[in-house]
């Protein structure tokens, strides 16, 4: 059976929090059991004593989460300025029923057409 000093095990514990070295790694390269890693970093890890939960993600999660965020404050920005928008146009209605009346509104102001005059059958 082998045995690993305190300090390589606090080592090896901080690499794993920095981000440089997995589990698996460690297990690999030092041929001890993941179960091994995972007691070294339930007794030795900062984190797990101040009751820090570290998240582990892959590179592409990172980078889609970025995305979506991203995605989001455009999103965003765009509901802004068409709220800006119909603010505008709400403010223009406005307006324009307090000078010319409500009916403005309604029908835009202009008659209706009632046809173009004569109807012209075609021969068959």
């Amino acid at each position: 059976m082998r045995y690993f000093s305190e300090e390589f095990k606090r080592g090896k514990v901080k690499e794993i929090e920095r981000g440089t070295a997995r589990v698996l790694d460690v297990s690999r390269a030092y041929q001890v059991s993941r179960t091994a890693v995972y007691r070294w970093l339930a007794k030795y890890s900062v984190h797990r004593k101040q009751g820090i939960r570290m998240v582990v993600e892959a590179k592409s999660d990172t980078r889609r989460i970025e995305a979506l965020k991203e995605e989001k404050r455009n999103l965003e920005q765009l509901l802004g300025q068409k709220e800006a928008e119909l603010a505008l146009k709400n403010k223009f209605i406005e307006l324009v029923e307090a000078k010319y009346g409500p009916e403005q509104k309604k029908s835009g102001g202009a008659k209706r057409s009632t046809g173009s005059g004569k109807t012209v059958k075609k021969p068959r």
